[in-house]
């Protein structure tokens, strides 16, 4: 079987897990796969010798082949297992394809931020309300794990972690940990407001979305899907005061997290679940229970729904991707940087060994804007090889007239938005590889 080694209360668990749970349920993942809760011993002693680095979630494939990225995960297991596919088709569904792509790498690496701010501005001291009980319970069930520690050992094994690891006590005169992170990512007191309200006016879209569509794509589950699924299921879904907002004012969005989570999802309509009505007979007679006949919309068809949830990409998050990759090719060039070398990791917060360079106007930091307000934030190398991987896997239809026209026909509306159809000039110089959990210049 896939072992998938993961956290309920982690972000890309839950994108990597629901994305499991369709595959399994959809009878294409071949042996299926094991849930293992990744404690401490074993990120130590397993996790970290083989992928590098102790993030989670990480799958070890039956071949004995590591996987740590969850982008990597779906590539991995897409082309083990193509039935039930989860990214459309280049030649007969360009445009599907394509917002699939955005729309997981604004999930991953842009609703990241409000997304964190939300767990952990309601953990902060003298918060109210305050979910800070629940984090530490969260944490503690995974740090303190095991039925030699009893409830409130668990709850304090997440507080102790809590104080050491993030200064929690502290996180606005000295922040460190997920803390300093946030503001890495430029997210602070002048911004965590802005940073709030774009996740409020996507979560207004998605509402709309959803109100018509169980899917992002129509009514079967694509890679959007899942990678949205990150940032709602474990910071906004679970988490308590999160959690109650979108209860109270997103309950279609809330619908949506259940199906495609796939699990305790029997009211949301999980994909594949049938309704029943009776015949004349008395006899249960099944249909399809999802929108769309269950299946992306035909004719590579985007919903109107989804347009503008696209253009909070292209407003918010590509302008910062392109000044990014300016900053990362000088810093490529520069006498900083060795070519070939060691770059700074993924998301979250600033790395070690390249602090200097990430924070306080550092050679790997930019200006950007949201919501009118302009700050700083560092560069994050693993976003340029998600546009590596987004260029390679659009090619096809790049390199074909009548994909590009009906790719340009969607994007061109947007400010920039033919530069996502030739990535190559924003990639040329800063190109990033990956082996395992590490990145490095090309």
């Amino acid at each position: 079987m896939y072992r998938l080694f993961s956290w309920e209360h982690s972000y890309f668990s839950g994108k990597t897990r629901s994305y499991l749970r369709y595959k399994q349920r959809s009878g294409a993942l071949g042996p299926g796969y094991e849930d293992i809760l990744a404690t401490p011993d074993l990120i130590a002693g397993l996790l970290t010798p083989r992928s590098g680095t102790g993030a989670v979630p990480q799958l070890e494939a039956p071949d004995g082949t590591w996987l740590q990225d969850t982008s990597e995960i779906v590539d991995y297991c897409e082309a083990a297992h193509p039935e039930a596919a989860v990214i459309p088709d280049a030649d007969s569904r360009p445009r599907q394809r394509l917002v699939s792509y955005l729309i997981e790498l604004l999930a991953d690496e842009w609703i990241v931020v409000p997304a964190f701010w939300q767990r952990w501005f309601f953990s902060e001291d003298g918060r109210h309300p305050s979910h800070r009980g629940f984090n530490e319970q969260q944490w503690g069930a995974v740090l303190a794990a095991g039925g030699e520690a009893d409830g409130p050992s668990r709850r304090a094994a997440g507080a102790g972690f809590f104080e050491a690891a993030f200064g929690i006590s502290s996180s606005r005169s000295s922040p460190k940990g997920v803390y300093a992170g946030l503001v890495h990512l430029g997210c602070d007191d002048r911004t965590e407001r802005a940073w709030q309200a774009s996740q409020h006016r996507l979560l207004i879209l998605l509402e709309a979305h959803f109100g018509q569509h169980d899917y992002v794509l129509g009514g079967r589950p694509s890679l959007a899907d899942f990678g949205l699924l990150g940032p709602l299921y474990a910071h906004l879904y679970r988490d308590a005061i999160p959690g109650f907002v979108l209860r109270t004012h997103f309950p279609l969005v809330c619908e949506w997290v259940e199906r495609a989570n796939g699990e305790g999802a029997l009211n949301a309509r999980s994909y594949g679940q049938k309704l029943y009505g009776l015949d004349e007979s008395g006899t249960l007679v099944p249909r399809i229970a999802n929108t769309d006949g269950g299946e992306w919309l035909a004719e590579d068809t985007i919903p109107e729904t989804l347009l503008p949830i696209l253009g909070i990409f292209f407003e918010e998050m590509w302008p910062v991707l392109r000044d990014a990759a300016d900053r990362l090719r000088a810093f490529i060039a520069s006498d900083s940087h060795e070519r070939g070398g060691e770059l700074p990791g993924k998301t979250f917060a600033a790395s070690p060994g390249f602090t200097e360079h990430q924070t306080e106007g550092g050679a790997l930091t930019h200006r950007f804007e949201i919501g009118g307000v302009r700050s700083e934030r560092m560069v994050v190398p693993y976003q340029m090889w998600m546009l590596d991987r987004i260029e390679h896997a659009m090619a096809p239809a790049v390199a074909r007239q009548n994909g590009r026209s009906a790719l340009e026909s969607l994007v061109g509306g947007f400010d920039g938005g033919r530069d996502v159809l030739d990535l190559s000039k924003h990639l040329d110089g800063c190109r990033v590889r990956k082996e395992g959990g590490r990145l490095f210049s090309v």
